[in-house]
């Protein structure tokens, strides 16, 4: 493949994928524009490491993982767990809108971003254990242990907004 042909093939993959990297994106920060900072990296990441490295096999596989790798190093940056706040509640607030999606999207935002990036994969992009076990490096009893204590975290925090 020579190089415009692969310039072409990375061009239409950015085109035609963006928007369902933007949305695991979203289901991972829970932020908007993080989101869309996130599938930015993500995809100059793809760019560059399709020129550098030549023709990569699966470019859909190489992008999620490159997002859930950059999703989970963003989270490891000192900067990202400091918030600063003028006055501290006495009480967390509960969420103001019953919206069940809502609910369910500040639940994962409050799971740890293997957590998050695990129950995403598996429930979201529907991957199977060995698949999200490949893509995050991680075992497969791992995969299956962060999935039970994420959907825990999460089936815990529904029941308590709606009881």
């Amino acid at each position: 493949m020579t190089r415009t042909e692969s310039d072409a093939a990375l061009r239409e993959f950015v085109e035609g994928r963006r928007t369902a990297l933007l949305r695991s994106a979203f289901l991972l920060c829970g932020d908007r524009d993080e989101a869309d900072d996130l599938v930015q990296t993500t995809l100059v990441k793809v760019v560059l490491g399709g020129r550098r490295h030549g023709r990569i096999d699966n470019l859909e596989a190489y992008a999620r993982k490159t997002l859930v790798n950059t999703f989970i190093a963003s989270r490891r940056r000192f900067w990202r767990r400091e918030h600063v706040y003028e006055t501290l509640p006495e009480h967390p607030e509960p969420a103001s809108d019953p919206d069940s999606g809502l609910v369910i999207r500040a639940a994962l935002g409050r799971l740890t971003a293997k957590q998050r990036a695990v129950v995403v994969l598996r429930y979201w992009e529907d991957l199977s254990v060995a698949e999200t076990a490949r893509l995050l490096d991680m075992r497969e009893n791992t995969v299956k242990s962060h999935a039970a204590r994420g959907l825990a975290a999460l089936r815990a925090e529904v029941h308590e907004e709606y009881v």
